[in-house]
């Protein structure tokens, strides 16, 4: 009954894992087909003969190296502005005391209720008087805070016991060193969390990119792609190509830091 049971279990996690992968694994069989096969009813699941010159079409139309370069710097930039501003003002909601600090954190917290594309017209009409609108610079000021990461860095600041602020009171130590030197260093999966979810998040966006920025060399990887989708026509066997080329330098890095990756997401659930 029991190795019944496995099996059983272990048949449905086959089925998933191919309903999770058939996706993908049919974008990189299309980007080497021609368009007629790409568009051929019923499909063809392999190209007849492969068409490796699509990625060299895709890459010579668009500037591909910007594009990774623009979203290298807004993904590393985002990820950095969050840990930092994200994790002081978590600290200060956790173990700081001031007038009206639940309040302001309950505050914070209903932001989470509004969607984000409200916040596109103000964070765009600031670039503007800024004069950063369409500047690499705008594709990652406006995301450097997080609701939702100073939330969950918070719950991590409050499972630390605070007999740890009070030994490093009577040591001399302020409240930016106690933040610093001895609570940050023991929100190491915490960060590591919120990080890889910013990177993810951040990768992948293709609103506000598309808005801020018209310049095809101040653009990312999302951004561009789009440009691929033609109002009448649409190639599909470029845009799985340059799908292909947007994807792999994640896939890159989900497999170097695997166990980071599944430690990292999976410690969001719990606190410790």
């Amino acid at each position: 009954m029991i190795k019944r049971k496995n099996v059983l279990i272990h048949i449905i996690l086959i089925f998933c894992v191919f309903l999770t992968l058939g996706p993908f694994i049919w974008m990189i069989l299309t980007s080497f087909k021609t368009y007629e096969e790409s568009i051929k009813i019923p499909p063809d699941i392999f190209p007849k003969l492969w068409q490796f010159e699509n990625y060299a079409s895709v890459y010579d139309k668009f500037p591909f190296n910007y594009f990774y370069l623009n979203t290298a710097i807004t993904v590393f930039a985002t990820v950095i502005g969050q840990l930092f501003i994200s994790s002081l003002a978590a600290y200060a909601f956790a173990r700081l005391e001031f007038p009206g600090r639940d309040i302001l954190f309950v505050f914070c917290l209903s932001l989470l209720m509004i969607p984000g594309q409200i916040f596109l017209i103000p964070h765009y009409e600031i670039m503007v008087k800024l004069k950063l609108a369409n500047t690499v610079t705008a594709l990652w000021l406006p995301k450097i805070f997080s609701v939702f990461g100073v939330f969950l860095l918070r719950q991590f600041f409050m499972s630390l016991p605070k007999n740890l602020d009070e030994a490093a009171k009577i040591d001399g130590c302020n409240y930016f060193q106690i933040y610093y030197k001895i609570l940050l260093p023991l929100l190491k999966p915490a960060l590591v969390s919120l990080a890889i979810l910013t990177a993810l998040a951040t990768w992948k966006d293709l609103m506000w990119p598309l808005i801020v920025n018209i310049d095809l060399d101040k653009m990312t990887l999302s951004s561009g792609l789009a440009l691929l989708i033609g109002q009448h026509t649409t190639i599909y066997p470029l845009v799985m190509a340059g799908g292909v080329m947007a994807v792999w330098p994640m896939i890159l890095l989900f497999f170097i830091f695997q166990k980071q990756f599944i430690e990292g997401i999976a410690s969001t659930g719990a606190k410790e």
